[in-house]
């Protein structure tokens, strides 16, 4: 047991709830308590006053979600010890009155490899406050160290955010690539899914990307000819798989890479190019062995994000621009492409944006309703679709009911109108429903 497990009285792993508690999207840290912001002001003012083992321990407690329960410090003999938590990794450290220094295991090496660490030298000439080491356990490692005069809030905060999630993304990456050379360090820390939850995702994964393959080769719509509809359809489920699924490693970074293809400025590729490309990478997916697939699929607590907060005004726009998009697919009888393109806004908004609580939780309602089948598998039990298969009226109207109640007091003005909401049909239901949630008003408390 190490010092950082004898100070914080470590388990090896959490308790599970009765109900379905399932995570579903990107963890954001965007949104801080009061009591949050309070510790920040806290931190700069002991930092300004030379103060440094306080202010970093008001640092840890601005960093601290009390959800995730994320973030753990202690003082002991002059100097402060701290870990916390970002997906598969567990950051240590520590502060004296001398410096700060932060550490993450990634994988422990087994056997020396060239290329390896090759990579892992390159990238650190991309890394702004941290680097990749080999510490004295053989055991690959990121660190940040700084001297305590240097270490402000705002330092520590992109320092520490940059070193945690390199470090939670490259060990699945090295270990899936390196795996004959290197292995699994500290993990006990990680919730892990029942085989039948993993098996869930996987056939939802599977279905999922079989279906849209099968309808663009159907021929019910020519891939030459609409090409902008290819597109909504195939980043619809890309986004749809990362949000419901949750996967690291190889699964995480290959959705990353298809957005990332798809909106890069700088390649002048044609639509059908991309497209093209985002049905291969897709394929790939289908074709990974299933036990690749399951090793990615585990609970774990976060304190960083890697999405940018947004205002609602940001969604608002989104919505405006991309759904009027939906009446020509509609009106020339290509029904699955107008329920897709309100499925793409939610998702790309989730996928990019930390958007208000407000925003995520009513987003997580559309994608609850549209993605019905799949909850249910899940053991979520309230069932929001009619016997012929159509959005219901009365449970959904309650669902949005309960939302406005959970944001009342931060968003008194938060008043959906309901009303205007169409059940007929999928497509009429997500433009209605994305209508509502974009004129909504969440002026808050301030």
């Amino acid at each position: 047991m190490s010092i950082w497990d004898t100070l914080f009285g470590r388990t090896t792993g959490y308790q599970a709830g009765e109900e379905p508690d399932h995570r579903f999207g990107r963890y954001t840290d965007a949104y801080k308590s009061r009591e949050n912001y309070a510790a920040w002001d806290r931190a700069v003012d002991a930092f300004e006053e030379d103060r440094f083992l306080d202010s970093c321990a008001a640092f840890m407690a601005y960093l601290r979600d009390e959800r995730e329960d994320n973030v753990k410090w202690q003082q002991e003999a002059g100097k402060l010890y701290f870990e916390f938590y970002q997906g598969s990794k567990r950051v240590t450290g520590f502060a004296d009155q001398e410096q700060l220094r932060a550490t993450a295991r990634i994988a422990r090496l087994e056997t020396p490899n060239v290329d390896l660490l090759r990579r892992l030298t390159a990238m650190n000439y991309e890394l702004k406050y941290s680097r990749f080491a080999l510490d004295d356990d053989d055991c690959l490692t990121i660190i940040f160290d700084t001297p305590v005069i240097d270490a402000s809030p705002h330092k520590l905060y992109h320092a520490l955010k940059e070193m945690a999630l390199r470090a939670d993304k490259q060990d699945d990456l090295l270990l899936e690539e390196f795996g004959d050379t290197v292995s699994p360090v500290e993990v006990t820390h990680l919730e892990p899914l029942s085989g039948e939850e993993k098996a869930l995702k996987l056939n939802f994964l599977r279905r999922s990307i079989r279906e849209v393959t099968d309808y663009l080769s159907s021929g019910r719509i020519n891939l030459e000819e609409h090409p902008g509809a290819v597109a909504y359809l195939l980043l619809e489920l890309v986004y749809r798989l990362d949000y419901l699924l949750v996967p690291e490693g190889h699964t995480m970074e290959a959705l990353e890479r298809m957005h990332r293809m798809y909106f890069a400025r700088e390649e002048e590729q044609p639509v059908t190019y991309k497209n093209v490309r985002l049905l291969a990478e897709l394929q790939q997916l289908v074709e990974r062995a299933p036990e690749d697939f399951a090793e990615e699929l585990y609970g774990g607590k976060s304190t960083f994000g890697i999405t940018l907060p947004a205002s609602h005004d940001r969604l608002s726009s989104l919505i405006r621009n991309e759904l009027p998009n939906i009446d020509w697919y509609q009106d020339n009888d290509f029904p699955e492409v107008a329920r897709a393109i309100p499925g793409y806004i939610a998702g790309y908004a989730l996928f990019n944006y930390a958007i208000p609580p407000p925003d995520r939780d009513l987003l997580n309602l559309y994608y609850r309703v549209s993605q019905d089948a799949y909850f249910r598998t899940l053991g979520y039990r309230q069932n929001l679709l009619t016997r012929d298969g159509r959005p219901a009226r009365r449970p959904i109207k309650a669902a949005i009911a309960e939302i406005v109640e959970r944001h009342r007091r931060a968003y008194p003005q938060l008043r959906p109108v309901t009303s205007q909401l169409s059940f007929d049909n999928f497509p009429d239901f997500g433009r209605s429903y994305l209508e509502m949630v974009g004129e909504l008003d969440l002026r808050g408390l301030g």
